[in-house]
């Protein structure tokens, strides 16, 4: 059996640039899927989507307005480097997110096919932020930090918060959507369980 490797090795700068890049353009366009479906997404991200869907509001300027709280617990508990990676995946997610529907439209689309192919795709984007140290804030920011500080895992977490938010969701949302939501919320999360748990990936 091999040996484990005696430290984690970094990811250089380019490395990180590239890895938040495509996670953010992996991430919104799971988001866009989702949303062309009429459907959720889990965390602060679906949190904004059911304000949007309520309320009209632009989803890219609510993704980022919701998540300003939570940079005050990522700068005290997870330094300014995560912030910061963090703060800018937000931005370009809810931008590209936003934007996808005007440069390449969607003209159907099942919501069996939203909730898997939009689930799989978000979860891989914040897959992706974790393993470069960034997320796409809010209930992340919290799953993160309590993942490297007690060891607990994310995707049980963000699981946990998730299924509040399909409850909540209920009350503005028809059931249909809510289920086909909760659908891809239980595959993004899948997603985190298989591919993230502490320990396992030694990139930092």
């Amino acid at each position: 059996m091999a040996a484990p490797e005696a430290s984690a090795q970094r990811h250089t700068l380019v490395e990180d640039v590239q890895g938040l890049v495509l996670a953010s353009l992996v991430g919104a366009l799971g988001m866009s899927i989702l949303a062309t479906g009429g459907l959720l997404v889990g965390g602060i991200a679906g949190v904004s989507l059911l304000v949007h869907y309520a309320s009209g509001w632009n989803f890219g300027l609510l993704f980022v307005l919701i998540n300003l709280p939570f940079y005050w617990i990522a700068v005290r508990r997870m330094g300014w480097e995560f912030t910061l990676k963090t703060f800018l995946a937000v931005g370009v997610t809810g931008f590209v997110a936003d934007a996808i529907p005007r440069w390449a439209p969607f003209e159907s689309m099942s919501p069996a096919f939203s909730a898997i192919f939009g689930g799989s795709l978000v979860g891989m984007g914040i897959l992706s932020f974790i393993r470069h140290r960034a997320s796409l804030g809010g209930v992340g920011i919290v799953v993160v930090w309590l993942q490297r500080s007690r060891g607990w895992s994310a995707g049980k977490l963000q699981m946990g918060f998730d299924t509040v938010l399909m409850l909540v969701a209920l009350m503005i949302v028809p059931p249909a959507q809510v289920l086909y939501s909760a659908l891809g919320v239980l595959v993004l999360n899948l997603v985190l369980l298989f591919n993230h748990r502490p320990g396992r990936y030694m990139g930092a």
